[in-house]
């Protein structure tokens, strides 16, 4: 299998993954596409390199969440952000719109977070442990510890508010 095929495969085998990062990272449908394609790039310059040395989707975790803080950080220099239109949700029981609207509320508060904060609730959510959110955002386990433990404090006060 050549390169660019094993490449393909990646992205395709991996394509939830990259939209839900190009999703809780954007404010908009065209600034998800746009940071979707930026992190599959990103991906293709780094793919070369990649030695396997962690999980495949550690690696991709940090190539997207490194691609899109520096995505987003160019375009606040350039304008400035509009409000995010309703982000759509796969959710199983389609009939409870209280349900809806507190995932909905969830998520609004979780974009408020600083980028790296947004980050590592995004990869809890995703059921990473600790060390795997560790080892993806490079920072230290314990140091993930405390600003989970803040991070979680601080949406719980703002959801109740």
């Amino acid at each position: 299998m050549s390169q660019e095929e094993e490449f393909v495969n990646l992205i395709h085998e991996n394509q939830g993954l990259i939209y839900k990062i190009s999703s809780i990272y954007t404010q908009n449908t065209e600034e998800q596409q746009d940071l979707y394609q930026e992190i599959v790039y990103q991906t293709w310059k780094s793919f070369d390199r990649f030695k396997g040395a962690s999980k495949t989707s550690t690696w991709l975790y940090r190539i997207g969440m490194n691609t899109a803080i520096t995505h987003l950080n160019q375009r606040k220099r350039k304008v400035q952000l509009v409000p995010m239109e309703g982000l759509k949700l796969d959710i199983q029981d389609e009939a409870d719109p209280e349900l809806e609207e507190r995932i909905q509320v969830l998520y609004r508060h979780i974009r408020q977070l600083n980028l790296l904060d947004r980050g590592i609730i995004f990869l809890f959510l995703e059921g990473k442990s600790q060390a795997e959110i560790a080892e993806i955002t490079g920072i230290s386990v314990s140091n993930v510890g405390t600003r989970m433990s803040r991070i979680k404090e601080k949406l719980r006060s703002e959801v109740k508010a």
